[in-house]
């Protein structure tokens, strides 16, 4: 593919629509994620009320009960897609705002509410916003596509993660969700300046067809056997990874770093990497395909993995021992590398998923192949604390490098190496080509 071509895939009105819809996707996760729960501290709430308010994000892995509505039904005069964005997007600057009036101390069960209800309108914002990317990118654009929008989403997280707390130090709560709130107009005018994308078919009949239809689509158009493997790779691909990420920050003061240490190199190492890996990975996809990067990038995800074990021998049997410092070096180094390839194996992966749908069900399989992404990190928390205790830090990272092969090997069956071609064209459109 020619500089030229590349050029055009980069410069183009779709990959800023990209950037400003992953900026209002993750702006309300990470304000449930990291704003909310300082808010709380700062208010003396405690640690345990606080934990218990991350059952609040549920939405996020059962989005795909409701998805088909989104498929089904549409708002007049903006269209389906963009009646729901900006519907979804009114009410998160509404609930967002809405946090700053009431007292943590007293108000604590409304703010539950709010939050749950806010990570509903979060949810299935996501749900179209996945939907109007599948359909507005041609399939050859599908990874850059997608490595834009999650890193705008990973950059988001600087507002309500960064801006807002410091804000909390001058300005009263209330004062700082309404400035919070102010930056979901990103998505607002974003979109009421992109045009309603073209779909290839009507709308579902009836809300059984919009629920039924896309399942008998998905498993038609590839056969059950094949279909099947899809499903297993989607679970697969990246449960070594999400394994080997899940409990990072106990492994990081078990290795005997202080959580200054954590806080100044850690986080900083992994953010930055991961959003060039994502820019990377979109370019050389655009270049190569997806299949072949699906490769490079699963290679560089198990690669990764064995720094953490590097870093367990090394400081692991030395912690506690007078004199001993751990490297910040070997740390940053090791972290670094772990979150380039989750920057790269993501942008391939969200790729694949969306190439994997159909245009005429995209809201309601997207939201279905993004909760099956889910249950390796569902798993991997709930399990990885058992395997470190019974195993310890090395042999549970060889685990997590054993666990990524599987998913490798179902390449050869989902995503051959010379397979991009004719991949790309099926399921495609002339708008694709």
């Amino acid at each position: 593919m020619t500089g030229a071509t590349i050029r055009q895939a980069v410069f183009n009105r779709r990959m800023l629509i990209c950037v400003g819809t992953g900026f209002a996707s993750g702006m309300p996760l990470y304000v449930l994620v990291q704003l909310v729960p300082a808010w709380l501290r700062s208010q003396e709430v405690s640690l345990a009320t606080i934990g218990l308010f991350s059952l609040l994000g549920l939405p996020y892995t059962w989005k795909f009960l409701w998805s088909p509505l989104m498929d089904r039904y549409a708002f007049p005069l903006l269209g389906r897609r963009r009646g729901w964005m900006l519907a979804m997007q009114i009410m998160l600057v509404a609930s967002i705002a809405a946090l700053g009036v009431f007292d943590p101390q007293v108000d604590i069960w409304s703010i539950a509410v709010l939050c749950f209800a806010m990570a509903f309108f979060s949810a299935s914002q996501d749900i179209v916003l996945d939907a109007f990317r599948r359909e507005i990118l041609p399939n050859r654009e599908l990874g850059l596509g997608n490595s834009f929008y999650a890193n705008a989403y990973r950059i988001s997280g600087l507002i309500p993660g960064s801006l807002s707390l410091i804000l909390a130090d001058h300005l009263p709560w209330n004062l700082v969700f309404l400035t919070t709130a102010a930056f979901m107009g990103v998505g607002i005018v974003t979109t009421l300046l992109v045009n309603e994308p073209e779909h290839p078919g009507e709308r579902p009949k009836s809300l059984r067809d919009a629920m039924v239809l896309p399942f008998v689509e998905f498993f038609t158009r590839n056969g059950t056997k094949s279909a099947l493997l899809v499903l297993a790779f989607m679970v697969l691909y990246k449960l070594g990874d999400n394994m080997a990420t899940a409990l990072a920050t106990p492994y990081y003061l078990d290795m005997g770093y202080s959580k200054t240490d954590i806080g100044l190199v850690a986080k900083n190492a992994g953010l930055w990497p991961a959003a060039i890996g994502g820019f990377l990975g979109g370019l050389l996809m655009v270049r190569i395909g997806i299949n072949k990067c699906l490769w490079i990038f699963g290679v560089i995800q198990l690669v990764s993995i064995f720094g953490f074990m590097i870093l367990s021998e090394v400081n692991g049997d030395r912690v506690g021992t007078p004199g001993f410092e751990p490297s910040l070096w070997l740390l940053a180094i090791v972290i670094a590398f772990e979150y380039l390839g989750v920057g790269l194996g993501t942008a391939a992966f969200l790729a694949f998923i969306a190439r994997t749908t159909s245009k005429l069900h995209t809201a309601t399989q997207l939201a279905l192949f993004s909760a099956l992404t889910l249950l390796p990190r569902t798993v991997a928390n709930a399990s990885t604390g058992f395997l470190v205790e019974a195993m310890g830090w090395t042999n549970f990272y060889l685990l997590c490098a054993a666990l990524a092969i599987p998913g490798m090997l179902l390449l050869f069956a989902v995503a051959p190496w010379r397979g991009d071609s004719e991949q790309e064209e099926a399921g495609s459109h002339p708008d694709d080509r």
